[in-house]
This record gives structure tokens, C-alpha cells and sequence, in this order.
């Protein structure tokens, strides 16, 4: 470690993290341990993570319907409160 806390992160690890100069990285604590985590991911690396293959597509149509009756929910909540 130099004298400003800068290390210097092996080929293999930058490989194996897909990362190189002027990528950002995180560190998060994990069981006693830090662990290395790239911050620098595009939304496209994370299509079909949440796939479920028994569920069925939803349009969009339906999305905007679900989300207009959940904001009106939570407006008509938050005048019950006043």
C-alpha cells in the first residue's frame, strides 16, 4: 500500500472483475471480510437476472396500470395521515 492508500490490483483480479483504468469499485463488508465489487455496470449486464421462466410476460400497459393504482394508494395513505 503506498503512502496515499492506493494498492495496486492484480491482472487476474481486474480480469476476472472485467474492470480497468478509470473504473470504479466499491468495497463492502461481508462476513468479517472486504470484498471487491465493480460500480462501474450498465443495466444491460444485469437483463434476466430477475427472470422467472414459470411467470408470464407482463405488457407495459399493465406495468403503468399497477403502478398508477400503487402512487394512488400511497397518495390516499398519505392524506389518511393528515
Amino acid at each position: 500500500m503506498t503512502t496515499k492508500g492506493q494498492t495496486t490490483i492484480p491482472q487476474e483480479v481486474r480480469e476476472f472483475l472485467k474492470v480497468g483504468a478509470g473504473d470504479r469499485l466499491g468495497y463492502e463488508f461481508v462476513d468479517g471480510k472486504v470484498v471487491l465489487v465493480p460500480k462501474n455496470r450498465s443495466a444491460l449486464d444485469f437483463a434476466g437476472v430477475l427472470h422467472a421462466p414459470e411467470r408470464k410476460p407482463v405488457s407495459v400497459e399493465t406495468m403503468n396500470e399497477a403502478l398508477d393504482e400503487a402512487v394512488l394508494e400511497r397518495f390516499e395513505r398519505s392524506r389518511d395521515r393528515d
